[in-house]
């Protein structure tokens, strides 16, 4: 099957929801992707559970799949692509400070997204171990990266169809919330370079029947459009989905999620050198940058394996 078709339809969709100016008015889609994350989630879990149910027994083992249906080279390497996996679910610390801007005091903004990642970290923990481990007890062995589609020859079809298109629409909002700082960035950079440009800091006000007029920016337009091409252009030349995403998480986990994080909490507490806690708090960073090296390393290792599979634009399994 070509999946390319659906992937430039996504491009399209893009393209329409970049044109959003700002993070601050991406409220209503991020709740929108939030309420699919949750549905996609919770069916995924409700047809593992029924299809244990069904057969009577749990697949599976505490080792992971069995030398055999894979090789242990392969084995090994699927094991550090998975850290990569879950180091992306937890990649949010890309748009921590955003989010933290558009909160309203009082309280105080930090304590109030100190109790919101405190939640929303534990939720999504419960969610993922939950679907990791029902969807691991339903296919044992021939467990697919996507959990849904393992259902794919299942009844109830209507309920896999609500549970796809929960993932598209959710994946459009994400897309725009991850995407939003960095056509900021771009935008105000472009702008405090080239203050006279026209082209970069001029707005022509559209009036909408019905809406609030639009301020339309030709930077914006041509910028934001250009960087969703590409990003589809290289989606369709890579279409491995947990391969990437492990990448992805590899790459941003270190850097952003820890090793920053931990030096500014050194920095800001005070913390002695040499002391206790200081070193604690640099094991902690060095066994995570070895974590991501071998997630690197293992989601790389995937990719260069697929593309023995594949022509660019074109699937030929």
């Amino acid at each position: 099957m070509n999946s390319n078709p659906y992937m430039i339809a996504f491009g399209i969709v893009e393209i329409i929801f970049s044109q959003i100016p700002d993070f601050d008015q991406l409220w209503w889609l991020s709740i929108v992707a939030a309420v699919m994350s949750f549905t996609y989630s919770t069916i995924g879990l409700g047809l593992g559970i029924a299809k244990v149910a069904e057969t009577g027994t749990i697949r599976g083992s505490l080792t992971g799949i069995s030398v055999g249906t894979v090789t242990q080279t392969q084995k090994i390497w699927q094991s550090f692509q998975a850290l990569g996996d879950i180091a992306f679910a937890y990649s949010y610390s890309l748009i921590l400070v955003e989010i933290q801007d558009t909160l309203k005091a009082p309280p105080a903004e930090s304590k109030t997204m100190k109790k919101a990642t405190l939640i929303s970290v534990g939720v999504t923990t419960l969610f993922y171990m939950l679907c990791g481990c029902m969807g691991y007890a339903a296919f044992g062995d021939l467990s697919p990266g996507n959990l849904l589609t393992g259902f794919g020859f299942y009844n109830p079809f209507w309920l896999l169809d609500i549970a796809n298109a929960a993932i598209v629409i959710h994946l459009v909002g994400a897309y725009q919330v991850y995407c939003q700082p960095l056509f900021a960035f771009i935008e105000k950079s472009a702008t405090e370079r080239f203050p006279d440009s026209e082209f970069i800091t001029k707005d022509i006000r559209i009036r909408i029947p019905g809406f609030r007029p639009y301020n339309l920016n030709l930077f914006r337009l041509v910028w934001r459009t250009i960087f969703v091409i590409i990003t589809t252009l290289i989606s369709m030349l890579l279409p491995f989905f947990n391969d990437i995403v492990g990448l992805l998480g590899a790459l941003g986990f270190w850097p952003l999620t820890v090793y920053f994080p931990v030096e500014m909490y050194i920095s800001q507490k005070k913390i002695p050198k040499w002391s206790t806690r200081w070193v604690c708090l640099q094991i902690l960073s060095i066994a995570c940058l070895f974590i991501t090296i071998a997630a690197a390393a293992g989601s790389i290792a995937g990719v260069v394996l697929d593309l023995k599979s594949i022509k660019p634009f074109a699937t030929v399994y």
